[in-house]
């Protein structure tokens, strides 16, 4: 067994991948079957895009978070990369959408959100550790989705929900995404305990 396998098992990729892929085939398939508009709505793409990033979280640790800094490997470029592919796995799924008879689009904000939610998650996993890292991202963003506000203040505190042109969004996603892949990448996830 490869050290890419070894590294995808002990972080249960597979599982997640499957949880990821198989909640956004889920809404995808509610979609087609009971709404009347092809698009998905924007509060739909965004609550999808959520659910993917939520379910991918707990790959962001494996099942000892203090090992992974004995081991000499070089671990910012695989925490690094470990994050660029949960958000091309995010993007890939719901723009894949796009040429189907339900669409979970425009493809910037499925981009921006998938960016700047995977960055918040990382950052938190760096803070909190990996099983409590999506708290944060479900709570902020199913608010600002169901309560976007206007105003820049009001696009930079609910980014989550604004629409795709959206430049104050579009700059808080970003700065989320690059804090959060800096310092998952360079910091890893957060201590734990040997009792946790």
């Amino acid at each position: 067994m490869t050290g890419m396998l070894l590294y995808l098992r002990s972080r249960r990729v597979p599982l997640a991948l499957a949880a990821a892929v198989g909640g956004a085939a889920v809404i995808w398939v509610l979609h087609l079957t009971f709404a009347e508009d092809r698009d998905a709505t924007p509060l739909v793409v965004v609550l999808t895009v959520l659910l993917m990033v939520a379910a991918l979280a707990p790959t962001l640790a494996g099942p000892d978070a203090n090992l992974d800094r004995t081991a000499s490997l070089r671990w910012p470029w695989r925490r690094g990369g470990h994050v660029l592919a949960g958000l091309v796995i995010v993007v890939a799924v719901l723009l894949a959408t796009l040429h189907t008879a339900a669409r979970f689009g425009p493809a910037a904000l499925v981009a921006r959100d998938a960016a700047g939610l995977l960055g918040l998650t990382a950052l938190c996993t760096s803070v909190v550790g990996a099983a409590r890292s999506w708290f944060l991202p479900v709570g902020w963003t199913t608010i600002a989705a169901l309560y976007p506000q206007g105003g820049v203040w009001g696009a930079v505190a609910t980014w989550q929900g604004q629409p795709a042109d959206s430049r104050a969004a579009t700059v808080t996603a970003v700065t989320f995404a690059l804090a959060g892949l800096v310092a998952y990448a360079f910091g890893g996830p957060a201590r734990t305990e040997p009792s946790e």
